[in-house]
């Protein structure tokens, strides 16, 4: 896979170097190193990136939250679903286990860059 192709790659599925070097479980100096032609991906990284080819963009479910419109913070705190969902949250430890588990592996907004 040519260093052309790998961007092409990664502009279909739509994912950042750091992304696809996680799916693939390499550092992203690898997949940035493959880019640059400085180094060549072996036949097993290229097997597993036509399998991620073949899903598509959903191979990257963070993908379509990223792309999501910006929520405004206030009408989020006006919600009185989200009160419901802290107040459960707050009452059943074993919810909140599962709820950390789940957000690990979303970004955190706070370690994000700041756009405006």
């Amino acid at each position: 896979m040519t260093p052309e192709e790998l961007k092409t790659l990664r502009d279909e599925l739509q994912c950042t170097a750091k992304e696809l070097a996680a799916a693939l479980g390499v550092e992203q100096d690898t997949v940035l190193g493959w880019e640059r032609g400085e180094v060549f991906p072996t036949k097993r990284f290229i097997t597993q990136m036509e399998v991620l080819r073949k899903k598509g963009k959903a191979a990257f479910p963070r993908q379509a939250r990223r792309n999501a419109p910006k929520t405004n913070p206030m009408a989020v705190l006006a919600d009185p679903e989200m009160w419901k969902l802290v107040r459960k949250l707050l009452a059943h430890p074993t919810l909140r286990r599962e709820a950390q588990k789940l957000a690990e592996t979303y970004s955190d907004p706070a370690e994000e860059p700041n756009t405006d």
